[in-house]
This record gives structure tokens, sequence and C-alpha cells, in this order.
């Protein structure tokens, strides 16, 4: 007896035997890291730090790419566009795929739909820093100079995090302060120093180095308890008293959507075996942030709550979208 083969069969057959070659043949060539900031950056740094380790693993060299630019939308969209062939990966952060969707009107990438959650790597926990001329010396205090002080109350940011978190704060305070925008944290952070801003929301690696000087007071973190990395200093809700302010930029890496299971998962194990190791966590830990892996089971449920959890604060915190 002859049974029917008919071609949508031999080619859906074809495609699945295709699928499993390159799953077994993988990785056969250089694999390319994209990273949205550029060179020297934090995110940079972690990307070549787990891309060295990566291509060890894999046999194959790991290459760091740097496509900064609207605020890590020319990264999003450029690997949300890729061959998913786990041949291109991108480290990305909160930035990229919990700000973005809320601070513009229109994106050219879905964070869920376009990308395969691989791992979460780590968090940068974000301090409250005022100078250290100010004379200032908690959030309560803050708080009472904003009250004698409305007409020159300000606040500095040079990134999407910083943004966020200062506005927030200045909503769920009551300051009154005026936000001034700038194009890096360095310089956000100069005029702070120099009392031409009142505040900011700075990444402790960014600052350690300032407020280790003097120059500048840390006066809170920014997640909702307090940080391993800085102890002594209250989270923003404790300082507070008002539970529910809790944001930190995370970082994780991705690839494109509809990446093959067994490509993924490999990708997936060998990362995580990656930044679960002493070695990694303490050089993170040495840079100002909080190791925190997660496997992708557990990475892609976070990344759709924070996702909920950014749009919240920045509706909360009164900013429209451009």
């Amino acid at each position: 007896m002859r049974f029917p083969f008919k071609p949508f069969c031999i080619a859906a057959c074809l495609a699945v035997a295709a699928t499993a070659h390159a799953a077994d043949t993988y990785p056969n060539k250089p694999i390319r890291m994209v990273t949205a900031f550029g060179a020297g950056s934090a995110s940079d740094i972690v990307a070549r730090m787990l891309g060295e380790r990566l291509g060890a693993a894999l046999g194959q060299p790991v290459i760091v790419e740097n496509k900064p630019g609207a605020s890590g939308q020319v990264a999003s969209d450029f690997v949300s566009r890729a061959d998913p062939d786990g041949y291109t990966l991108m480290l990305a952060t909160n930035t990229t795929h919990s700000s973005n969707p809320y601070l513009f009107t229109t994106l050219r990438y879905d964070p869920i739909k376009d990308f395969t959650p691989l791992v979460q790597v780590c968090n940068f926990p974000f301090v409250l820093v005022v100078s250290s001329k100010l004379g200032v010396d908690d959030v309560k205090g803050l708080v009472s100079y904003a009250k004698t002080h409305r007409d020159t109350m300000n606040y500095a940011y040079g990134n999407s995090t910083g943004q966020i978190a200062a506005a927030s704060f200045n909503k769920i305070s009551n300051l009154g302060a005026d936000a001034i925008p700038y194009k890096s944290t360095p310089q956000a952070m100069t005029d702070v120093i120099g009392g031409r801003a009142s505040f900011m929301f700075v990444d402790l690696a960014s600052a350690a180095g300032q407020i280790e000087a003097g120059s500048l007071k840390a006066l809170a973190v920014s997640t909702e308890k307090r940080s391993a990395l800085a102890p002594k200093l209250p989270s923003i809700s404790e300082a507070l008293g008002q539970p529910g302010f809790d944001l930190a930029a995370w970082v994780g890496i991705f690839g494109p959507a509809k990446m093959p299971p067994a490509v993924s998962d490999r990708l997936s194990t060998e990362l995580y075996k990656i930044v679960s190791s002493k070695e990694v966590q303490d050089k993170l830990t040495q840079m100002g942030a909080e190791p925190t892996p997660f496997k992708a089971s557990e990475f892609g449920p976070y990344v759709q709550r924070q996702l909920g959890v950014w749009g919240d604060k920045v509706k909360q915190a009164g900013i429209e979208p451009q």
C-alpha cells in the first residue's frame, strides 16, 4: 500500500532536519555580541568580560560590537532583525527593554516579541546623590531643603534610569524640581558637584569614586531594600516611609526571536554557568553591580514584569513620551 506524501510534508521535514543540523554544528563561526552603549561603558565592560568566557566555552570567538544611539534603539532594532541562528546576541538593559516603550511614541522593535531571553546577568543599583557642599545629610533633609528653595530646585540625569528615578522621587516627595537632561552621566555629576543641579540618581559604579572623594554625598539607594553594595544607605522607600519605590538598572543577554531551541538552550546553559561563577560575580561586585543570575525560564517572566514596573513609574512621574 502506498501513502501520499505531500510536498508540504517534505518541506517541513527538510526544515526540521536543517534546524537539527544547525544545532548540532553550532557554533562553527564567530559570534557577535551587540551592546547598546559605547566603548568603556558599564555595559561594554560586562559584554567583553562575558564574551571572552563564552567564546572559550563554545570554542569560537565572541566579538563585541558597540552600536550606541537613540537610547539603545539602534542596537535593539539591529538585533531584532538579525538571523535567529545564534550568531547575533545582545547585551541589553532596562533602558532598551523596560523604559524605551514608555519614553518614545514609536519603537521599531518589540522588547518582548522580537527577542529570545537567554540569561540575566546583574543589577546596577542607583543612588540618590547631592553635592557635599549642599549641607544635606539624608533624604528628609533634602525634602526640607526643597521647601525653602523652590525656585532653584532641579535634578540632573544622563540616562533613562536616572531620569525616571529622579522624576518619580520628585513627584512623590513634592519637591517641585525642574529636570535638566545631560548627554552623559559624568556631565550630570559634574554639575551636581558644582551646585548647578540640586540632586541626581546615578549608578553606584559611576559615582563611587566621587562619593569616596567626598565630592558627592549619597543619601539613599533606589532599590526597594538596602543594597549589599552600600548597606549603610537606606532605600528611598525606607527613608520616606513609602513602600514601592524599586528601580535598578538590570542587564541581561538576548538573541533574536525564534531561535532554534537547541541553540538557545545551549547558550542559556553556558551563559548561566558563566554568570553564576564566583570569578565573574566577584568582578561584577567590584564594578558596583549586584550579580543576579537568572536562567532563561526565570529571565523571560522577569523582563515582562519589569516592563510593567517601569511603565508605572514613567506614568507616575508624569514623563511624556517623545
